[in-house]
């Protein structure tokens, strides 16, 4: 079995941005020697328990610390970003550490309204651009490798004879591996659809796994990058010597998840001692349950 890391860089109620940091270091150093295959960040804004706000900025800063394994986003939110500012950082990250990089790919914003539209900025996009998300998914792509996009040109309404080339990169060598993120059967009909790899979040949902990597399965259709369906279960995980100290450990995200899942205000995450101690709500507590 191979094994991977999927990180959010979690901030806790005694540490700083900068010890969340040193700490996913670390454990990515500990992954890449112990021969894991993957070290994905994630993408989330704007809450005070997670530090992964912009994966190529962390993938860029991991690749210098390690030699191996492969490093990527599980995912980047691409309704948040333009498709060339995209495709721009990881063919760059690509040309960094060439056949170590992968481009996760997620539909959803990865965050609250308010910090959507300041993510977007003043040019103005808005829920139209999920419904151009598979458009967009192609132009990352294309952009990435090394013919580009080409670009039809129009003048006063006619159409020029000359066409615009549009690159990621100048020279790309080699292009990033690109896997489609979701956590609903619309990425697993699209993933089947474009030939794309395809992970399900069973991580953050815990249902409708088996439902979207059957469609996914059912539905593929090979293409140039893949020949066949390929996938990998998300799951978490509390590693300890006792199962009652792993219990223990679990606890703080736990709590974190039923406190998001009931809108309550969002802290750093407790150290394990605090969770111990908290109060929970009776539909908080159900939520608790349901995650072990």
């Amino acid at each position: 079995m191979r094994l991977s890391v999927l990180d959010l860089v979690p901030v806790r109620s005694d540490q700083s941005t900068a010890d969340a940091l040193a700490a996913t270091a670390a454990l990515a150093k500990t992954a890449d020697r112990l021969g894991f295959s993957r070290y994905w960040v994630a993408e989330h804004h704007n809450m005070a328990a997670v530090a992964a706000t912009s994966p190529p900025v962390l993938i860029a800063y991991l690749a210098a610390q390690t030699s191996h394994i492969r490093l990527g986003s599980g995912g980047v939110m691409l309704p948040n970003h333009a498709p060339l500012a995209v495709a721009e950082q990881f063919a760059l990250l690509e040309a960094a550490a060439p056949g170590r990089i992968d481009l996760g790919i997620g539909r959803a914003p990865g965050s609250d309204p308010v910090t959507s539209v300041a993510l977007r900025g003043a040019a103005g996009r808005d829920d139209t651009d999920i419904e151009r998300f598979p458009q967009y998914l192609d132009d990352v792509a294309a952009l990435m490798g090394a013919r580009g996009v080409r670009v039809a040109l129009t003048r006063g309404g006619v159409a020029q004879q000359e066409d615009y080339i549009l690159k990621a990169t100048p020279a790309a060598a080699s292009e990033p591996r690109l896997w489609l993120l979701g956590s609903s059967m619309y990425s697993a009909h699209l993933a089947a659809a474009k030939g794309l790899p395809y992970v399900f979040a069973n991580h953050f949902s815990g249902q409708g796994t088996a439902e979207a990597l059957a469609a996914y399965r059912a539905e593929f259709r090979p293409s140039a990058e893949l020949s066949e369906p390929t996938t990998f279960l998300t799951v978490n995980a509390s590693v300890a010597q006792t199962r009652a100290e792993a219990e223990d450990l679990l606890l703080p995200n736990l709590q974190m998840m039923g406190r998001l899942r009931t809108g309550r205000p969002l802290g750093p995450l407790d150290l394990v001692e605090d969770a111990l101690g908290a109060t929970v709500s009776a539909q908080e507590q159900l939520i608790i349950d349901a995650g072990r």
